[in-house]
């Protein structure tokens, strides 16, 4: 078990640069053993992945559980916790953006290493959304519950209702209303990117993943973006690997992008390339994607991750180019 750890920062490249896409934490010095008979490289095992810079402390929270031998699905719940309570961070959680009518609704979902999922959609008052998500998952018969209904059932969990609307973020509502309230929401970009997501691979090889998000600031009041969606804004094949997204969730919808990374992986390309190939189906599936920010980040049974971005004025992508160099790779597109 490695008692040492890395945690990387991937930049994006160009007009976006010192924003990253990708946070990871896998041991800083892998075992790059040969199977003597088959020449394979060993995996790289535990691995945290997670989108931008509150990645990094989702990271942090999620290592000790991993590197213990903890299994990958508490690892991924515990590390998206952490943003969801932070109020500084905008765009997840407590001190998120609320809708155009000023309600901060939240979407939230979780799949384990069977292929079991659970979701919450348009939930209000619920601090941490990707734990009612893990409930329904292991409570009910379902896979997603949405507005009255899933807080009807967090409560009856054991969850609290607490108001999430920060003074921060009322106040910069209010300002945004009074100047473009009659416009409509404004676009998802790298100042407006509204979601967390986490892969994380634990020591026995099983996969999990958790996406979180308050959603597009200002939205149209019961949005839904492509967060809570499994196939959409996570996806987890524990043959295979899994993918999270990030961006305007109109757009991966469409492309079922979190499920398209994951079959190209089983396809056999690695991760940074599926990453790729699934934004250019998003290009052919949105004529406006000029507009709009959309990314993935994919990690793979083996223990290796990459992630791909576009955005307005800017692409990138990131990678692990060798089993033990972690290091940026500029886009193709």
């Amino acid at each position: 078990m490695p008692d040492r750890r890395t945690f990387l920062k991937s930049s994006a490249l160009g007009a976006a640069a010192g924003l990253p896409l990708l946070a990871a934490c896998a041991p800083e010095t892998p075992d790059v053993a040969q199977d003597p008979d088959e020449g394979a490289v060993a995996p790289i095992r535990p691995v945290a992945l997670s989108t931008w810079n509150h990645g990094l402390a989702a990271n942090r929270e999620a290592w000790p559980i991993l590197e213990s031998g903890g299994r990958a699905l508490d690892a991924v719940e515990a590390g998206v916790r952490v943003p969801e309570a932070d109020p500084a961070i905008t765009s997840v959680g407590y001190g998120g953006a609320p809708d155009r009518e000023g309600h901060v609704t939240l979407d939230a979902c979780i799949m384990d290493e069977a292929g079991r999922c659970g979701s919450v959609a348009f939930l209000r008052e619920i601090l941490h959304p990707i734990s009612v998500a893990r409930r329904v998952m292991e409570e009910t018969p379902h896979v997603m519950l949405v507005g009255q209904g899933a807080q009807d059932f967090a409560v009856a969990q054991g969850f609290e209702r607490q108001n999430l609307l920060t003074p921060e973020a009322e106040a910069n509502w209010r300002t945004w209303l009074e100047r473009n309230g009659e416009t409509g929401p404004p676009p998802v970009n790298t100042e407006n990117h509204d979601t967390i997501g986490m892969l994380t691979l634990d020591m026995d090889g099983n996969l999990s993943g958790a996406c979180t998000t308050s959603g597009a600031a200002y939205k149209l009041h019961g949005r839904v973006g492509d967060s809570p969606i499994i196939g959409a804004g996570l996806y987890v094949d524990n043959a295979v690997g899994g993918a999270t997204a990030t961006g305007w969730g109109e757009a991966v919808i469409r492309a079922v992008g979190c499920f398209l990374v994951v079959e190209l992986m089983r396809q056999g390309h690695p991760p940074q390339e599926a990453c790729r190939l699934a934004v250019e189906r998003v290009i052919e599936k949105n004529p406006d994607w000029q507009e709009i920010q959309v990314g993935f980040i994919a990690l793979d049974r083996q223990g290796r991750y990459g992630g791909y971005c576009i955005a307005p004025g800017f692409d990138y992508a990131v990678k692990t180019p060798d089993i033990d160099e972690l290091v940026d790779a500029p886009s193709r597109l």
